[in-house]
C-alpha cells in the first residue's frame, strides 16, 4: 500500500477489520509508517519515537535490533554542496543517535590551533589586557593541526607544540583612528622574540620559547606561512595609542574552550516529505502556493484549462506548518520527516576544509568505538 493510500484510508476513517493478515515476521504496514516518519500535525509532531530494540516486536517474530551488515547495504552518505569553508550531505540509513555523535565530535573533539598565551609589552588602547587577549584567542588560524603536538603542562614550547605570533600596531599623532586587523598578526617562525626578565643581570637572556630549528625550514611550511583568517577587527586606537604584544598558539580541543572547536556550526535535520492528498487545483492551489515561504509548492498546467499543485522542492520544507493551517488543510497536505535520512551542514572556521572535518570526526568516533571494545573484551 502506497503512502497516498494510508493516508487516504486514515482520511476515510480507519478500521481494524480493513488491516490485511501479516505474516509472522514481518509488521504491519502502519507500523512500519510510524517506524520510519514523522507526522508533522498543526499543533504537533507524532511518532517521534525511534525503536532500535530487539524485544519491541518479538510477539511479531520481529528482531528490531541494529545489525550490521542491514547497516552497511543502507548506509548512504551524499554530497549536496561543497565550497572551502561549508559542505551540506545528506546522512541516509542512520540512527538519530549517530548523527548527533557525529555532530558532538565535530564541536568539541576536532583539535585545532587557537592563542592560549597572549605577553603584552604595551598596551594604551582602551581595551583592557584580558578582554584584548580573549579576543585573540578566537581568532581562527590558518594551519593545519595535525602537524602540532600537544603542549602539556611540563612540556616546553618549541617548534612541534606552539606557534608565536607578534603584534605590533600604533596611532601616531594627528592620524585618524587605526583599526587593528587579524591580518596584522605576523607569525614568527623562529619562535619568542621577548626576553624573559633574569634574576642574574650577567647571565644570558632566554626567550618564552625553546626552538630547536625555524619552522618555515620544514616542508609542511615551505610557501605556506602560518596566517590568520582575515578582516576581523582586534581593536581600534586613537592617536597616539599602542599596542605591542606576542601570542602563543597551541593545540586543543572544543570541550576545553570554544576558541578551539573548527567549526562555526554543526547540525543536522530530518528529512521533510510532503504529500499531497488531493487534487488541489484552481483557486486553492493558487492560495497553497502563497501559503508557502519555502518555495515547496508549484502549479503545473493539468489540461483543459486547470491549474493544479505539485510537490516542486521537498527539501526547502521548514516545517513552518502554515500549509496544513485552517480550512481542513490538514486533511489535504501531509507533513513527515524522514527518521534516518538526515541534512548535515558543517560550517567550517577556516582551519581544515569542511570535508577534512568530518573525515576527523569519523576517525576520532571510530576510536571511540575501539576502545569500548577494548575494555568489553
Amino acid at each position: 500500500m502506497s503512502s497516498e493510500e494510508e493516508e487516504q484510508q486514515q482520511k476515510e476513517g480507519f478500521s481494524y477489520w480493513n488491516l490485511k493478515d501479516v505474516e509472522r515476521g514481518q509488521l504491519p504496514p502502519h507500523i512500519r509508517k510510524q517506524g520510519a516518519r514523522v507526522h508533522c500535525k498543526p499543533d504537533a509532531p507524532t511518532n517521534t519515537e525511534t525503536l532500535q530494540y530487539s524485544g519491541s516486536y518479538a510477539s511479531m517474530g520481529v528482531d528490531n535490533s541494529l545489525r550490521l551488515d542491514p547497516f552497511r547495504e543502507n548506509f548512504r552518505i551524499k554530497v549536496i554542496a561543497l565550497d572551502k569553508d561549508k559542505m551540506e550531505f545528506d546522512m541516509i540509513g542512520i540512527d538519530a543517535a549517530v548523527a548527533n555523535a557525529f555532530r558532538r565530535v565535530l564541536i568539541s573533539e576536532v583539535p585545532t590551533m587557537a592563542i592560549e598565551k597572549v605577553f603584552i609589552a604595551n598596551n594604551t588602547s582602551v581595551i583592557q589586557d584580558e578582554v584584548l587577549a580573549h579576543r585573540l584567542g578566537l581568532i581562527p588560524l590558518k594551519v593545519d593541526p595535525r602537524l602540532f603536538e600537544y603542549l602539556s603542562a611540563n612540556d616546553t614550547p618549541n617548534e612541534k607544540n606552539t606557534i608565536v605570533l607578534k603584534l605590533h600596531a600604533r596611532c601616531n599623532q594627528g592620524q585618524p583612528r587605526h583599526t587593528v586587523y587579524s591580518q596584522e598578526l605576523k607569525w614568527l617562525p623562529n619562535g619568542s622574540e621577548f626576553a624573559k626578565e633574569s634574576e642574574k643581570p650577567d647571565s644570558k637572556p632566554s626567550t618564552y620559547t625553546s626552538f630547536s630549528c625555524s619552522q618555515d625550514s620544514q616542508p609542511e611550511f615551505a610557501g605556506n606561512p602560518i596566517s590568520t583568517m582575515e578582516d576581523i577587527i582586534v581593536a581600534k586606537l586613537g592617536p597616539g595609542q599602542e599596542i605591542e604584544l606576542e601570542a602563543h598558539a597551541v593545540k586543543g580541543m572544543g570541550k576545553t574552550h570554544a576558541k578551539w572547536s573548527p567549526v562555526g556550526t554543526a547540525w543536522y535535520r530530518m528529512f521533510p516529505e510532503v504529500v499531497l492528498l488531493d487534487n488541489i487545483e484552481g483557486e486553492d492551489a493558487e492560495e497553497l502556493m502563497r501559503k508557502c515561504p519555502s518555495g515547496v509548492f508549484d502549479i503545473e498546467d493539468a489540461g483543459n484549462g486547470k491549474k493544479r499543485t505539485k510537490v516542486a522542492d521537498s527539501r526547502a520544507c521548514t516545517l513552518c506548518r502554515e500549509c496544513i493551517r485552517g480550512d481542513e488543510w490538514e486533511n489535504r497536505v501531509s507533513l513527515h520527516r524522514v527518521k534516518d535520512h538526515f541534512i548535515f551542514t558543517i560550517e567550517s572556521t577556516g582551519a581544515l576544509p569542511p570535508e577534512v572535518l568530518f573525515t576527523e570526526a569519523v576517525k576520532i568516533l571510530e576510536a571511540k568505538c575501539e576502545r569500548v571494545i577494548t575494555e568489553l573484551s
